[in-house]
């Protein structure tokens, strides 16, 4: 997993609320179970005017030009605005998969479902709650100004805006931890590494007969 630290990014307002997971990335794709490949069908069904299948070339696909993802102002956009009760829907752990192989690693939203939260961490997105009057006044912000940007400064716990005025947020400090180390559940077990093979190999010669 990247680790995350600061970033100064082009923010993307998606203005609608309870999106669910389904709606992030579509059923059909979830055949795979490689964390990679899912950012060209990233909120399909919005993006996109046609039907969207796996393995299919999108490059060539029509595509929605009122969808915000496919307007210019916002290309290369790293920061998700967003509304209440985000990431709703089944627990697929797919969507954060999506959304940080489109290019996004914060979520800005004033509430999201526990289960995609939760995923979020583990996958090296920063979702962060704010309430709801702060994420009104950056959604005007930013469909106002082209090229609008946030600076988010996870040790610190700040977002900056444009005008230098620093929005503070909470996170666990356990999830900030690994987040700033780039540790993931797996990531997490193999600090250990020494240990494990340290008990490995007192096992095997303890009772060689288990590893026949």
């Amino acid at each position: 997993m990247k680790p995350f630290t600061v970033l100064d990014a082009i923010v993307a307002p998606l203005d609608r609320a309870n999106v669910d997971t389904d709606a992030i990335i579509p059923k059909q794709f979830l055949k795979s179970i490689k964390r990679s490949g899912f950012g060209p069908n990233l909120f399909d069904e919005w993006r996109y005017l046609d039907v969207g299948q796996p393995g299919r070339d999108c490059a060539n696909r029509p595509k929605n030009p009122d969808f915000v993802l496919n307007q210019a102002r916002y290309q290369g956009a790293q920061v998700l605005l967003a509304r209440d009760n985000f990431g709703c829907g089944s627990s697929r752990e797919h969507a954060p998969w999506a959304l940080e192989d489109y290019g996004f690693r914060v979520i800005i939203a004033p509430s999201f479902a526990d289960i995609f939260f939760n995923n979020c961490f583990k996958n090296g997105v920063l979702p962060i709650v704010l309430p709801a009057a702060v994420v009104d006044e950056l959604f005007q912000q930013c469909e106002g100004a082209e090229g609008y940007r946030l600076k988010v400064d996870l040790a610190a716990q700040t977002i900056t805006r444009p005008d230098g005025q620093a929005i503070a947020f909470e996170v666990d400090p356990f999830r900030k931890e690994c987040l700033l180390n780039g540790w993931d559940d797996i990531g997490l077990t193999l600090r250990h590494a020494d240990k494990i093979r340290a008990f490995e190999d007192r096992r095997r010669a303890e009772h060689p007969y288990y590893f026949a």
